[in-house]
This record gives structure tokens, sequence and C-alpha cells, in this order.
């Protein structure tokens, strides 16, 4: 009993999407899949397509139906509007505007919640609890309290019955995800199905307060002492898996700019440091807070000559490999030398174009880009814009998105944004040069190589007594492979033929659920008839939809398929 209710559920989610994306018009994207491209005139018979209508811009409407469909998507699109290399400037800006505010729940619930996870009363726990929220998101929302040693304290509650709701709409994303990949050209090359994955791990570690917590702990151990950031301490006595409590933290919005210049803050210092932080984050801990926007990120204002950035929030952290880390200091590196020839060949080494690539003709496309922004004085220089010209050039040589750096694209991007509203004169090259110069230097030479072979002597010697059996191994590895080869090429063969055939069995599959759609929503959508019309034309649309759909049913029975 419960299977069927749980599919009858995620159908009328299915069924809820479908529905938001017919009414902001966005069913023209779904025509413009090429697969589809042939029959697209389908497209312009569909009931609610019949009279024409005033339609905002593309990205307004796609903002407009994320934002109805939840603060799942909501995410979703705030992680998507970094990624300049995969949507259009106006969309990806409309995106950017997406708010993850939603109204706080009952008190009396987040009071519940907490006394449930400790398994005592509230008032055991805490001398006083604010039942106002200070803020509220998607996820959790936060309370003041003081504890009864007299320590004031911020107590993190996460939302009631959250998971079911984003599981079912990750399921929904992966559909939409495997359809885009297996049916549109650009779909190998962007991997959608592996970007939906990255959400689905980032968004699910946000659920759990434990997992914050230790990201928290972390990150003061990193910055213990420092002058450049502030992490409040976590009570891991009162944390829970869905209950975080932390040090409360005084100070004052990054993005208040007035309150900020009535205290004579010292702004080229303070964007000078928010740079600093992400590239000692990134390349000395490798262990990066992912969610840097303004409203995580506060200002300690106690010497407003050297102030000190205060951090909160930290369900998302990124990590990189040793391999991603070298690379990416290296072209960085290499681009603030105008080194395009170096810049071309790691894109080659590290597997981001594929191996064929001429590494001249990338060369001569990166400097066609880069030369003319250089041109300009450095503090005039978008680090985001030349990204964005970058990966446009990119598209050419086939570059693959690499889903790893999607976190790290997104940090940087809010840097320097955040950067250039305090001290729009930032020269986020001449901040970062130095530390890049550092840091390399750090990794080549005598002290690199005696640190490498410090980590790596052990394993070699663990493995030296198998070596001959591994040898061996090998070899016979490579004889089986050529006795396989033409094995694989006839199922090869068989492969491709079966592909073809469900290809065409899943276009009348799609249609018939357009057609089957269309019947229901003519009576809500067409006014213009009389009712008999209406329901003439609803059994016909249903008909034939019900056709295509036993048609393709017959079409998926087994089929023998030879060579």
């Amino acid at each position: 009993m419960i299977a069927p209710i749980k599919g009858l559920r995620r159908l009328m989610r299915l069924w809820s999407i479908i529905r938001v994306i017919i009414q902001q018009g966005l069913d023209e994207l779904f025509f413009s899949i090429p697969l589809l491209r042939p029959v697209s005139f389908i497209y312009k018979l569909l009931p609610w397509n019949w009279v024409q209508h005033e339609q905002a811009p593309l990205g307004v409407r796609i903002r407009v139906a994320l934002e109805e469909l939840g603060p799942v998507f909501i995410k979703f699109g705030q992680m998507l509007s970094t990624r300049r290399d995969l949507l259009p400037d106006d969309i990806a800006l409309e995106l950017s505007r997406l708010q993850d505010r939603v109204p706080p729940f009952a008190s009396n619930e987040a009071r519940a919640i907490i006394e449930k996870a400790y398994g005592q009363s509230l008032n055991t726990v805490f001398q006083q609890f604010d039942s106002e929220p200070l803020a509220s998101a998607s996820m959790a929302q936060v309370h003041a309290a003081t504890l009864w040693s007299g320590q004031e304290v911020v107590v993190k509650v996460l939302r009631p019955n959250l998971l079911k709701t984003i599981q079912q709409d990750i399921e929904v994303m992966y559909l939409f995800a495997g359809l885009v990949q297996r049916y549109w050209s650009e779909g190998k090359r962007l991997h959608p199905v592996e970007i939906v994955r990255e959400y689905e791990k980032t968004i699910l570690d946000e659920l759990d307060m434990q997992r914050e917590a230790a990201n928290a702990s972390q990150l003061r151990r990193n910055f213990e002492g420092s002058p450049d950031l502030y992490v409040p301490a976590i009570d891991w006595q009162y944390t829970r898996d869905n209950v975080m409590v932390m040090e409360r933290i005084y100070g004052i919005p990054v993005g208040d700019i007035e309150r900020l210049r009535s205290l004579n803050i010292n702004f080229k210092r303070l964007a000078e440091r928010g740079v600093e932080i992400f590239f000692t984050q990134v390349f000395r801990h490798n262990f990066f807070h992912a969610d840097m926007h303004p409203g995580n990120i506060f200002v300690e204002t106690h010497n407003p000559d050297d102030p000190r950035y205060i951090a909160v929030d930290f369900g998302i952290v990124g990590t990189l490999s040793n391999e991603d880390q070298r690379y990416l200091a290296e072209n960085f590196y290499a681009f603030f030398n105008r080194d395009y020839k170096r810049v071309a060949e790691l894109h080659v080494e590290s597997g981001w174009v594929p191996a064929t690539t001429r590494v001249e003709e990338l060369e001569a496309a990166i400097r066609t880009v880069c030369e003319p922004i250089f041109q300009q004085p450095l503090k005039d220089i978008s680090f985001g814009y030349v990204l964005l010209r970058l990966f446009q050039t990119a598209r050419r040589f086939n570059m693959e998105v690499q889903p790893q750096l999607v976190l790290l694209q997104k940090t940087l991007l809010n840097i320097e944004g955040l950067g250039r509203q305090l001290y729009p004169d930032l020269d986020l090259w001449a901040t970062a040069k130095p530390f890049l110069q550092r840091w390399m230097d750090e990794q080549v030479g005598i002290r690199a190589l005696w640190k490498g072979v410090k980590i790596n002597a052990p394993k070699f010697l663990e493995q030296l007594p198998y070596m001959p059996s591994l040898l061996h191994d090998l070899a016979q590895q490579a004889v089986q492979h050529k006795l396989t080869t033409r094995f694989e090429s006839e199922q090869l063969e068989l492969l491709r033929q079966q592909l073809q055939y469900q290809q065409r069995t899943l276009v009348y599959v799609l249609l018939g659920g357009i057609l089957l759609i269309s019947a229901l929503l003519v009576p809500s959508n067409w006014q213009l008839m009389s009712w008999w019309g209406i329901s003439s034309l609803s059994w016909g649309l249903g008909g034939m939809g019900l056709g295509l759909l036993i048609y393709s049913v017959m079409r998926s029975q087994p089929k023998q398929w030879s060579t």
C-alpha cells in the first residue's frame, strides 16, 4: 500500500511542476530539444498556445517558475546562476536574484523539535529562549538563547519533514537531467546528471546539523587566532542531527555599507582581506566556506582600520583533489603572467579539453579573449567577466564542465562581487598574485620533493614485495583485452540498433503524454468554446494520446536483434 501512495505523490509533484512550466510559458524550451524539433509544430497546436499573450523575458519566467516550485529549486537556480558556461548572460543574471527567504515555522513547533532532540524540557537547557527567530531560510531557522551558564548562544533548528520534499524534487531533477544529457547535443559536455548529483550531495549535507557543526569546528581550527576571520565556537553538548547550538556573535552585516561607512571602516583592507581568506582556504587549507554570500558574512568593528570578518552558516563547504588544486594554482599563475600557452597546456593535461586538442589553437583563442581585457587598468578587470569569456571560448574546443569545481566558481564570484561592493577599486590580481607565488614556491623545489618522499615512501615500500605479481596480472589483462575486442564490437552494434529503436519509442511516449496533458488542461485554459466543443476536443486529444502510449508499450516488448 505504501509504494502506490509514494508513486502517487511523485506523480502529483511531477504534475505540479509541469503545470508551473506551462503557466510560465516554458514548454517552448521542451520543444527546442533536438529530438523533438521535427514535431515542434505541436507546440503551436497546444490549446494554451492558441492565443498569444505578452510574456516576460525568458530569464524572468525561469526565475519566477523556480520561486513557485520551492526551496529546493531556488537553491538549484542559485547554484546555476554562477554557471556562465551553461547559461546566457540574461538568464544567469535573473537567477542570481533568487532569494532563499521563506516565512518562519511556528515557534512552538521549533520548541517541540528541540525538546524531542534533547529528551528534556527546553527550560532545563536554556535560561532564556527567544520565540521570535533571528533569521529564517529554506532549510532551518535560528533562535537566540541563553544557557544556564550565562553564555549567549544561537540555536539553529532544521525545518520539519524536509527530507521527503527534497528527495522527491531531486528525483524529478534527475529525470530532466537524464533527458537533457541523452537528447541534447551539448548534454555530454555539460554533465547535467553529475551537476544534479553534486547538488544532491550539497543539499543533503545541509540537512545534517552535526556535519555543519563539524565544518564550523574545522574552519575555526584553521583560522585560530587569525586577524582575518573569526568562526564562532560550537557547543557540542547541545548539538544533534537537527539542532545546532553555537556561540552568538555580534557584528554588522557586510552588505550594510552605509553603517560600515559611518564607523569609518577601512574598506580597502576589508576587500583585500576577503580575497586573501578565499585563497588561504582553497590553496593552504584545501577546505573552504562555499556559501559566502553577504547574508552569511559579518564585520567585527572593534578596530575600524583593521576590520575582521565573522562567518556563519557552514552547511556548504568545498575541497579539491590534489590534482585539481595544482592545476588551478598553475592556471591562475600562468594567467596572471599572460602565459597563454601554459594555460592551454594545463587544460589538455588536466583532461578539461580532449587530448586531441591542438595546444596552439587553444592558446590563440585564449589570447584573443584575454589580451583586450588586460589592456584595461587591473582594477577595472572583472575576474567573473574573464571566466565568462573563457568558458564561451572553451565551448568551441568541447571543454567538459567540471562538476567538482562548481562550488569553487560560485565562491570566487561571490568573493569578487563582495570585494568590489566594498571597494570598487579592488585589484584582485595584485592581491592574489603574491599569495599564489608563495604557494607555487612551496610546491616545487627540494622542500616539495622531500615532502612528497615522506608521504609516498611508506606506501611504496609496502607495495614493493607485490610488484612481480602485479606486473604478471597486468600482462594477463593485456592479452585478455585482445581476445575480447571482437566480441565487444559486435555488442556495440547491437546496442546501437537498440538505442535507435528506443529513441523512436520515446518520441511516441512524449507525444502521447503531451496530448493527454493537453486533454486535461483544455477545460481550465480555454474559455472561448462551448462546453460541447471543449469536451470533444478533450476526448479527441486524450484518445490520440492514449493510442500513442498503447502503441509505445507494444513497441517496448522484447525484440530480437541481429548484427
